[in-house]
């Protein structure tokens, strides 16, 4: 994980210009109280509610242990306060791809080398609400 001075500048500008109209994908007044922020992540809590800017994914990697057998792989997205490790499963890593805009439901949240890593777990939902 880089801190977000370290990210190119055609992402600064890009994912910019996708986090100002986050606030205009059509969700009601409650749904958009329930959502956190990246600041408001907390290792060991789970997640209700958080949308990110996938900023990079990085190659798969198939895994297999005693409880889970598949595919993995990470990604790193951001929203207007800062930046997250994702974690990748199954079709997800097919599916999200740079730029895409995801929300993770009911995901968990934990640490990794220090850093913040989230996703959805066995029990949670990710969407891709824009690609």
């Amino acid at each position: 994980m880089t801190s977000s001075n370290h990210i190119p500048r055609v992402y600064d500008q890009t994912t910019n210009s996708i986090l100002r109209n986050m606030n205009n994908v059509d969700i009601n007044k409650s749904q958009k109280a329930n959502r956190l922020l990246v600041t408001q992540l907390t290792p060991g809590k789970s997640i209700s509610r958080l949308e990110l800017v996938v900023l990079r994914t990085y190659p798969r990697r198939l895994v297999s242990s005693a409880n889970y057998t598949g595919q993995l792989a990470a990604a790193c997205g951001r929203d207007e306060t800062g930046i997250v490790g994702i974690v990748l499963w199954d079709n997800q890593v097919n599916n999200v791809k740079t730029g895409d805009i995801i929300r993770i439901e009911n995901g968990w949240c934990r640490t990794k080398n220090g850093e913040i890593v989230v996703s959805t777990g066995k029990n949670g939902k990710l969407t891709i609400i824009d690609s």
